[in-house]
């Protein structure tokens, strides 16, 4: 593991919320390596250096891997200080958990929540992503015209979108179902690209992040990835430049 901020590496380790972790550090109650750090920003390597906060050896978690079926209404952060129900609040277990990435407020389905902030990372790296795939029900007709624009990228605030694969599941004088994989999957960026074209977008739900999909699991449902659902992830992060992954 690369060396990382102090408090992510505390976080990640179970000692409090990042927020907390940066006052123990500032209030002289961690160690790194048997000297006090007490100041900000400050680094270390979890696998390399020896890390104490409040008289604690801290070591790193074994990492978890969770499925969620998002329901409507739920977000993606871990503090909210409205008090909406967040999607870690699904998820009983004793790791800190964090989403991969984000769905906004309205829209369902598959999000990732680990405990692997290398991996999470390199997952969320918009250039080097993995497909997502979403079903979206759109107000109207969706013309041909419609499609292939969607197919060929459409203008953003942050440029051009990538090419997608578009399939129209249902096609009605009221409403349309349409399946869309894109690259990027940034926040709100599919509801833009339908805007883009004309459509108002009435539900959302991301159904697959590469070959991982929500076969099987209910709204509100989750589980555990897989061994080979884990190495799959590892395995298609695994070539992205080393230039990149530093950058992160």
């Amino acid at each position: 593991m690369p060396t990382e901020r102090l408090q992510k590496i505390l976080a990640s380790a179970g000692v409090a919320s990042r927020r907390k972790c940066e006052e123990l550090i500032l209030e002289g109650l961690v160690k790194v390596n048997g000297r006090v750090v007490d100041t900000l920003p400050a680094f270390a390597d979890i696998d390399k250096d020896t890390i104490i906060a409040s008289g604690k050896h801290i070591k790193p978690q074994a990492g978890v891997y969770f499925l969620l079926n998002k329901p409507k209404g739920v977000i993606c952060t871990n503090f909210d200080p409205q008090g909406r129900t967040k999607a870690i609040d699904l998820i009983p277990t004793r790791h800190r958990i964090f989403c991969v990435g984000r769905l906004e407020i309205n829209t369902t389905g598959l999000i990732i929540l680990t405990n692997d902030t290398a991996l999470a990372n390199l997952l969320t790296h918009a250039r080097y992503g993995l497909t997502k795939t979403y079903i979206a029900e759109v107000k109207g007709r969706i013309e041909p015209e419609q499609i292939d624009r969607l197919k060929r990228g459409v203008w953003l605030t942050k440029g051009k979108s990538s090419r997608s694969a578009v399939k129209i599941l249902q096609r009605g004088p009221t409403s349309s179902l349409v399946e869309i994989t894109i690259t990027e999957g940034l926040n709100k960026e599919v509801r833009v690209m339908f805007a883009r074209v004309g459509l108002l977008v009435k539900s959302l739900k991301r159904v697959g992040i590469g070959k991982i999909t929500t076969h099987g699991l209910g709204v509100g449902s989750f589980r555990l990835l897989t061994h080979s659902e884990v190495n799959y992830l590892k395995k298609a992060t695994a070539a992205i430049p080393p230039a990149v992954k530093a950058s992160d």
